[in-house]
């Protein structure tokens, strides 16, 4: 699986783990079927990674888990942070995505697409 972090990410999400208090965190990195596209990304927080995720260490602190179904879609995609007064917070770059939405987290690739769902 292969997953990178901009420099600008790595930095936020130290922070976030500091505020939380817990260096056992790790970001989830997910696609979950829906939105406007066919698909939708999504990230949380977790403690207890599963026994089939793919688990990658960045620079030997930061820890991001993947599910099997996400790793398909995620495969080269970069998670970014973008500082914006709109809007802004941690993104998708992903090159399997031939098409997106307005919205920024949604998207369809070229080998599947899902049930496409409206926006909110």
């Amino acid at each position: 699986m292969q997953l990178t972090l901009t420099d600008t990410a790595k930095t936020q999400l130290r922070t976030l783990f500091q505020r939380q208090g817990r260096e056992d965190l790790a970001l989830r990195v997910y696609v979950s079927p829906g939105g406007c596209s066919g698909f939708s990304y999504g990230m949380s927080l977790e403690d207890q990674p599963g026994d089939d995720d793919y688990q990658l260490t960045f620079d030997g602190d930061l820890r991001v888990v993947v599910d099997p179904f996400s790793a398909q879609y995620l495969e080269g995609a970069q998670v970014d942070f973008v500082d914006a007064l709109m809007g802004g917070g941690f993104t998708v770059v992903n090159p399997n995505a031939v098409k997106s939405c307005a919205c920024g987290q949604s998207f369809e690739t070229s080998f599947d697409s899902g049930a496409a769902k409206p926006c909110h």
